[in-house]
């Protein structure tokens, strides 16, 4: 498993746009990919799930993936992370 940290850096924090791109970039991937936030845990694959936390600009979220193409999964994450503006 491999888990990384990241702070929203986004004035709007992680909302529809920028989570929908985030939610298309790691559906490729084999490995659970997961995203949490104040104790509460969603897959990142869901959409729904992503919206249900309402992260906020200034919060940290921890992303987690496990499985064959966790490294990749988690490298694919980062980059939408700074193409979408969500953290640096």
């Amino acid at each position: 498993m491999v888990a990384k940290n990241f702070t929203i850096t986004s004035d709007s924090g992680l909302h529809a746009r920028p989570s929908t791109a985030l939610v298309s970039a790691v559906m490729p991937f084999k490995s659970d990919i997961m995203l949490e936030y104040k104790g509460k845990q969603v897959n990142l694959k869901s959409i729904m799930g992503v919206m249900s936390l309402g992260v906020p600009k200034g919060a940290t979220v921890t992303i987690t993936a496990n499985g064959d193409d966790e490294e990749q999964a988690i490298a694919k994450v980062g980059e939408v992370m700074k193409s979408e503006g969500l953290a640096e």
